[in-house]
This record gives structure tokens, C-alpha cells and sequence, in this order.
């Protein structure tokens, strides 16, 4: 009986660390999230701008 409390306590210990990790991992999410967004949003604005420089692909840039 005393074997299988010990295995109770420690599955209930790695629950809640699992728990823990999982809610950080969420907030980190939520984080990088907004980030791509963010960047997404500036990168839009940049080519209605006409600033956009980048080269993708086997595009020439606009000076050849």
C-alpha cells in the first residue's frame, strides 16, 4: 500500500510540473504570437509603402 502512495505522490508531483511548464510554454505562445503579428503588420505597411527590399526567390530587384 505504502509502494503505491509513494507512486501516487510522485505522479501527482510530475502532474503539476507538467502543468507548470505547459502555462509558461502558453504564455511564451501568446508572446511570439503577437510578435509575428506585429512583424506581419510592419511588413504589410512597408510594401504598401513601396519600401519593401527584399528579394525572393529568382526575382530581380527593381534596379535590373
Amino acid at each position: 500500500m505504502q509502494h503505491l502512495e509513494e507512486q501516487i505522490a510522485h505522479l501527482t508531483k510530475t502532474v503539476d510540473e507538467m502543468s507548470a511548464v505547459i502555462a509558461r510554454q502558453e504564455r511564451e505562445l501568446a508572446v511570439l504570437t503577437r510578435r509575428v503579428q506585429m512583424l506581419m503588420e510592419r511588413e504589410a505597411h512597408r510594401e504598401q509603402d513601396g519600401g519593401g527590399g527584399a528579394v525572393f526567390g529568382n526575382e530581380r530587384p527593381p534596379h535590373y
